[in-house]
């Protein structure tokens, strides 16, 4: 990844290390950005426009993935009884699989960090307080756009 930015470089990272797990695993039908997805969502359940909103997804596709991974079975959709404009989708059991697979890949690397000394837990915990102040610093930037 030599040549990139700091912020290409984090946001490449967990993409490619899930694109690496799945190559070994046999998982190709689905592509790292809608597992990481997956990840995100957990066993909440939320309509598209929370995607954005709670920080599960950043690009400006969502819903295309969305209707990909509800077709594949990783998701189900529902929609709203009190707004029917309004989609609720969660994780299936499928879903469920594919998060478990990218949780434990998470963990792996976060204990080999350690492990190995790249980092300890003290660091980790720096680098965590430091990633949310520069989310909060982008988030408050992005309010006064329009």
């Amino acid at each position: 990844m030599e040549g990139l930015t700091l912020v290409e470089w984090l946001h490449r990272l967990p993409l490619d290390v899930i694109k690496d797990e799945f190559e070994r695993l046999g998982i190709l039908e689905i592509n790292p950005v809608q597992a990481l997805l997956l990840f995100n969502v957990g066993e909440n359940e939320v309509t598209a426009g929370e995607f954005k909103s709670r920080g599960y997804y950043q690009g400006s596709n969502v819903s295309y993935n969305l209707k990909k991974l509800v077709d594949a079975g990783y998701m189900h959709h529902e929609r709203s009884e009190v707004d029917r404009r309004s989609v609720r989708v969660r994780l299936t059991q499928k879903g469920r699989g594919i998060r478990d697979v990218v949780a434990k890949l998470f963990a792996t690397h976060s204990d080999g960090l350690v492990s190995r000394g790249v980092v300890d837990l003290m660091g980790m915990d720096d680098i965590v307080s430091s990633l949310r102040r520069i989310e909060r610093y982008w988030t408050e930037q992005t309010r006064y756009i329009y």
